[in-house]
């Protein structure tokens, strides 16, 4: 099917669902995995789309790409997710063209996170990209606006204190814990899952809370061992869950499966304990949160903290917008001047055709010259094309131009 009509920015679609309407409960119904990125992909390809990527974070999910409409792409997303398109739809918010541009812009640049100018998100972004790119979902416009919305994301980062500080979910669970628990020193701290997340989370304990009294878990068991030698921590195999969680006094949750790790049975008749949960989705049993032992914080409950870092990093906001409005106007003309490439092209070879016709003048003029000449006569319709948009008009200036080049010569 030839759809390369749609290639137009008015057909490039973003729909998607964040914190802001939805909580975390409902936004784990629509991650999508690995697994179901491919799947979602390769049914794209027999709908006729065939330029798409997909975020899927613990605080959003979100399709962009080219399509007839925004129905396309939310229908296609939920096909493989355990929420319906019907409910999506009724959360979701849908940007289309310029505006569906800007929004992926401020995604990357950490304006749309939960905690402004979180940058974990530029990387999320550039797995989801790559995803789609080895599965052939990566054509020329989407190439060239992700490369773009790096660029600003980047010259944000360097020019800008929005990321100043470390402000992240994980540093939040970090603050919230300082915050609420005395003698921490004292204090077991247990953490499940060592992923990125996990990670993060772990050297902030690190850092911040300076303990080293943690014990990881990891369902591969390598990896909680390489991190543990890394920091000098403990770590026990995932088969010991039940018994570490009876002896923690702090429990961190960042795995990403699917169903409950920690469970009622792991927590009931304990002592006093609390626990972050920073999975989507969540990953502490429903009922094991309604024990009166337990204190729960959820990734949205961490959202919410506040902070000094937090309010230098508001201030930079327009600073961040200006260097957006930069890239994004650089790439609005870029993509401006592509439906221009057929008519440029044509010309280029009607030039050639008349330099080659002996006919045409009679004076010596070498193949060197008139390809520079040519390309110099291009050139200069393009620019003008630019600045005034009129592609006829131009069409027929760009002959005259050689015709008087070619005389000169």
């Amino acid at each position: 099917m030839d759809i390369n009509y749609l290639k137009n920015i008015s057909n490039f679609f973003i729909a998607g669902i964040n914190y802001k309407k939805s909580d975390a409960s409902i936004r784990g119904q629509y991650a999508v995995s690995t697994e179901q990125y491919t799947a979602i992909l390769e049914k794209a390809t027999l709908t006729g789309l065939n330029e798409l990527f997909i975020l899927s974070t613990c605080n959003r999910t979100e399709i962009y790409g080219f399509a007839h409409c925004s129905h396309q792409l939310i229908d296609l997303l939920c096909s493989e997710t355990v929420g319906k398109a019907e409910a999506f739809t009724k959360l979701a918010y849908v940007k289309n063209g310029n505006e569906a541009i800007e929004h992926l812009y401020n995604v990357a640049a950490g304006l749309d996170s939960q905690i402004l100018g979180d940058y974990e998100i530029v990387g999320q972004l550039k797995t989801a990209v790559k995803v789609a790119r080895q599965n052939g979902f990566v054509g020329a416009f989407t190439e060239r606006l992700i490369n773009s919305v790096l660029q600003s994301s980047k010259s944000i980062k360097n020019n800008t204190a929005l990321s100043g500080g470390t402000v992240s979910v994980s540093f939040a669970a970090v603050q919230y814990i300082k915050s609420v628990v005395k003698d921490i020193a004292s204090k077991n701290i247990l953490l499940v899952g060592t992923g990125k997340i996990g990670r993060n989370t772990c050297k902030n304990i690190v850092d911040y809370l300076e303990t080293k009294n943690i014990t990881l878990i990891n369902r591969t068991n390598e990896k909680a061992e390489e991190l543990a030698n890394e920091l000098g921590l403990q770590y026990a195999a995932i088969d010991s869950l039940p018994e570490q969680v009876k002896k923690a006094d702090i429990i961190l949750v960042a795995t990403n499966s699917d169903e409950p790790t920690i469970l009622k049975s792991h927590l009931e008749g304990e002592g006093q304990k609390l626990i972050i949960d920073l999975s989507i989705p969540y990953n502490v049993e429903a009922a094991a949160q309604k024990l009166p032992n337990i204190k729960l914080v959820n990734v949205d409950e961490l959202s919410r903290l506040k902070d000094e870092t937090l309010k230098r990093r508001t201030a930079e906001v327009p600073k961040a917008k200006a260097i957006i409005v930069e890239l994004l106007t650089e790439f609005i003309e870029w993509h401006d001047m592509r439906k221009h490439v057929p008519l440029l092209k044509a010309v280029k070879l009607k030039l050639k055709e008349m330099h080659a016709n002996p006919r045409f003048i009679a004076t010596a003029y070498c193949t060197k010259e008139a390809d520079a000449n040519i390309q110099r006569v291009i050139n200069d319709m393009a620019l003008k094309i630019k600045a005034q948009n009129q592609g006829g008009c131009h069409y027929i200036q760009a002959l005259n131009d050689f015709i008087t080049a070619r005389a000169k010569n």
